[in-house]
């Protein structure tokens, strides 16, 4: 496939889950990416699987929650790639699974930082970019847990709510310039659903139950196609929408209220260091 020939693309949190399943899915289809990743590790073993995929992969150590890093890591696709096409902004960092009136401010900072901060310079950092190029694609990343108000997540839901705002004021904003802007709000088996399990094993069979579909989405073979999809011509008259690509579970929604209230009881907040 080569749809996407030529194009260059900045995958925030592109070494891990779902970014990973993005940037190999982009470099199938001809683009040039940018793995803007935190963990150097994972980074470069990403850029490196998309050399052996035939692309072209490069890795720029990225923490999203430090503007710099952000506008480092899209002026490194311009300076290596000659331009930007698209932004996928895909990174996330969760705080731990408590109630709202246990959350400190300091979660919440490192959540907006990572999940909303990030988003919004890499969006405006992009734009001139994009302009240069005659247009381009931000795909940015919402999710059911903000609809349903998850029990355990109200920084987080706080976020995704910024982030579809934001979503949809630049899509009205941006589509002047060419510049198209959507979000996807994904089911997948991502780090972050990975780390879960770690800390909840019995959520392996409950969530599945809980999808139409009966399962959950896979990065590459059920994200990132939509992704990629977002980013060709077949998608050219789509901007401002928050696609669901969770195998219907929005339809239903998620019962996210923890069976025991009282296991919270006892928690302390970690100071902020």
């Amino acid at each position: 496939m080569s749809r996407l020939a030529g194009k260059v693309a900045v995958v925030t949190g592109g070494g891990k889950g779902i970014g990973r399943g993005i940037a190999r899915r982009l470099a199938r289809e001809g683009a040039m990416v940018v793995v803007a990743e935190l963990d150097v590790d994972a980074g470069k073993t990403v850029a490196d699987e998309l050399a052996e995929l035939g692309g072209e992969g490069l890795f720029v150590r990225t923490d999203v929650s430090e503007k710099g890093d952000v506008l480092a890591a899209l002026a490194a696709a311009e300076s290596s790639f000659g331009g930007l096409d698209f932004l996928i902004n895909n990174a996330i960092a969760l705080t731990p699974d408590v109630l709202l009136e246990q959350k400190t401010d300091e979660m919440l900072e490192k959540t907006l930082r990572v999940g909303l901060w990030s988003v919004w310079w890499g969006m405006q950092a992009a734009l001139p970019l994009m302009k240069a190029r005659g247009g381009g694609r931000i795909i940015n990343f919402y999710s059911v847990d903000a609809d349903n108000g998850n029990w355990v997540h109200g920084d987080y839901n706080t976020a995704k709510g910024g982030v579809g705002a934001l979503t949809r004021t630049a899509a009205i904003q941006w589509a002047r310039f060419n510049v198209q802007v959507n979000a996807l709000a994904p089911i997948a088996a991502s780090a972050a659903f990975e780390a879960m399990l770690e800390q909840a094993p019995q959520l392996a069979d409950a969530i599945p139950m809980m999808i139409p579909a009966g399962r959950m989405g896979d990065p590459e073979e059920d994200i990132a196609p939509v992704v990629a999809f977002l980013c060709s011509e077949d998608s050219r008259f789509i901007t401002g929408a928050i696609i669901p690509v969770d195998g219907g579970l929005h339809v239903p929604r998620l019962n996210t209220r923890p069976p025991d209230l009282s296991v919270f009881d006892a928690f302390t907040p970690a100071v902020a260091k």
